[in-house]
């Protein structure tokens, strides 16, 4: 299967668990893998036949954007969920990183791969 792969999306974001995370918005990554047949745009070289990409990642932003969750475990759940929604998505693996998350570690991420 083909992969579209969207890389380090930055997104700033309400998550975290304690009270002092929750107070402003922090930059988290997201990275995703979308499973996808690309021959008929290869073939046709219409953007018709292409994954608008440039339409998922402001779809992904304003939603991650607008969240309060307190887990990058549910962020990047809600996440696959929106990429699973346009038919043409087969599988997408979803990557959320936290910078700072951890002291001495330059972050802490998740990945998760969902399938239609």
């Amino acid at each position: 299967m083909d992969r579209i792969v969207i890389s380090d999306l930055t997104c700033r974001c309400v998550i975290g668990v304690e009270e002092w995370e929750r107070r402003e918005p922090q930059d988290v990554l997201v990275s995703l893998e979308l499973e996808v047949d690309l021959s008929p745009a290869g073939k046709s070289d219409q953007i018709e036949d292409a994954l608008d990409y440039r339409a998922l990642k402001k779809t992904v932003l304003i939603e991650a954007e607008a969240s309060h969750f307190h887990l990058i475990e549910a962020l990047a759940g809600r996440v696959a969920e929106i990429c699973l929604e346009d038919v043409r998505v087969e599988e997408v693996k979803v990557r959320v990183e936290k910078p700072g998350a951890l002291r001495f570690a330059r972050t802490v991420a998740v990945e998760i791969s969902r399938r239609r």
